[in-house]
């Protein structure tokens, strides 16, 4: 279907480019955040929310299953009625959400704050699109790669920051960082980013999105409680069979969509189809480093391998991953415009890969450990600046923002299974330490080893991805026509 324009008055006046890559950028930033800022708090939630460590651990499952539902569904409102008005709404669910969590002092106002916050994980890709639609050619490849990788920029330097404000101040005061950091952003793209013209109008699918959000839910609440659960369980198996009917009627209901929530012919596309699992099995690869490094640094010396460290210390090891990962992205956008972005994204697959096998062999002190943390976000910068090329190089200008955005779900779907997979590691392969068990070292090396397995898994699936002109260039104008038409 033909974009369809905005209304000439809600158009802005023309950007300035600088200006909208910092602020989305910044954006996106502060939504990645979001995810690793109740980290620190986990071990102390049951004591300051007053409920059971079971509860609480819906803290993070809560905002997992929010993102996990409003990431396609805003991708595809903001195709219709306008990227920056779904941009705007989100961050205003950030902002509302965190306010919410910053005054709750019980469980459930915190599981409200936190699916708001969860909601406005469609940032990312709605900045991606924003990009696509208003800078210039030569600027777009640079850009898009910054955006995407701001999504582990933020997890890795959220960490430090966060444990630093948990231990010097009350909790609450990060859900005010927060909030007060989203209102910074809401006032930013209210005045440097423009609204877009491209429109695909059309109605909403409504049915389509609520079959897409019960099968992402039946999925993700199986693998992020499978382990608490049981793998074998009724509920652990009923869940993840709802979620292959489901999907199964979801898919025969959107090809018979003239206007669907997805288009799966797009998606079926090689192009687009081995990209996005790439994306699902390079955030498997990318999740192993945040699970693995932040407990082997602070487990107790006395293992003979744990490092001892505070959270804090933790924080600031992974914090030049997010350094490297934005020093990176003009590199990666560099090696696509030369090369292209399916080049790219082999790069940083082999990157991680090594990143992770020179992890197995040196985590005896915290500077091997800063080592392999900077190698492995060397390569997800790599690789994270690939994907959105790759994704806009193979579908039309009209349906961006949704095709980003499920690039973005095939990501988090990638670290969800990864975070399964690591705890059940982690609680099998222990050792006795005095009254508790805690994980082996080789549980450290079998994870890293899956890890790096995973990213030359995902150096094979980028391999198929075919080789086109548009991957040279996915954002001229050429390229423009061919993925229109």
């Amino acid at each position: 279907m033909p974009a369809a324009p905005a209304d000439p008055a809600e158009v802005s006046a023309p950007p300035k480019p600088t200006a909208v890559v910092a602020v989305l950028a910044f954006g996106g930033i502060v939504v990645s955040l979001m995810q690793t800022l109740v980290i620190p708090l986990i071990p102390e939630l049951p004591k300051l929310l007053h409920a059971k460590a079971s509860g609480t651990a819906w803290v993070i499952t809560a905002t997992l299953l929010a993102a996990a539902v409003a990431v396609p569904v805003a991708g595809r409102l903001g195709d219709m009625y306008g990227k920056r008005r779904m941009l705007l709404v989100s961050l205003g669910l950030l902002i509302t959400g965190s306010v919410v969590a910053a005054l709750s002092d019980s469980l459930t106002p915190m599981l409200i704050g936190r699916i708001l916050q969860g909601m406005s994980a469609a940032v990312i890709p709605l900045g991606i699109s924003i990009m696509r639609d208003e800078l210039p050619a030569e600027r777009l490849g640079s850009a898009t790669a910054q955006m995407s990788a701001s999504l582990g920029v933020g997890g890795a330097l959220g960490l430090p920051a966060a444990a630093f404000l948990a231990d010097r101040a009350d909790w609450h005061v990060l859900f005010w960082t927060s909030a007060g950091l989203g209102v910074i952003v809401l006032a930013l793209v209210l005045s440097f980013v423009p609204e877009s013209a491209v429109r695909s109008g059309g109605r909403f699918d409504v049915v389509g999105a609520a079959g897409l959000s019960v099968g992402l839910i039946s999925l993700l609440l199986a693998i992020s409680k499978g382990a608490d659960w049981g793998w074998g369980t009724t509920r652990t198996i009923g869940l993840l069979g709802a979620a292959v009917v489901v999907f199964g009627a979801w898919g025969w209901y959107e090809r018979r969509m003239s206007q669907p929530l997805v288009d799966l012919r797009v998606a079926a596309r090689p192009q687009v189809l081995f990209t996005n699992i790439a994306s699902a099995v390079f955030g498997f690869a990318m999740f192993s480093m945040s699970l693995v490094l932040p407990t082997l640094l602070q487990l107790p010396k006395a293992t003979g391998y744990g490092l001892g460290q505070s959270m804090l210390t933790a924080g600031l090891v992974m914090g030049p991953s997010g350094l490297v990962m934005m020093a990176t992205a003009p590199l990666s956008a560099m090696v696509s415009k030369a090369r292209g972005p399916k080049v790219t994204l082999m790069i940083g697959a082999i990157v991680v890969a090594l990143g992770y096998a020179l992890g197995i062999v040196a985590m005896s002190a915290v500077w091997q450990l800063v080592i392999v943390s900077a190698v492995v976000g060397a390569g997800v910068g790599f690789a994270y600046g690939a994907m959105p090329a790759l994704i806009m190089g193979a579908v039309p200008v009209s349906e961006t923002a949704a095709a980003n955005s499920l690039n973005t779900l095939m990501r988090s779907i990638g670290t969800s299974v990864s975070s399964a997979v690591a705890g059940v590691i982690l609680a099998h392969l222990t050792i006795s330490l005095g009254p508790v068990s805690v994980p082996s070292k080789g549980a450290f090396q079998v994870i890293l080893a899956i890890g790096s397995g995973a990213a030359l898994a995902a150096f094979a699936v980028a391999a198929l991805i075919p080789a086109r002109r548009t991957d040279a260039a996915p954002d001229s104008a050429t390229a423009e026509a061919a993925t229109v038409s």
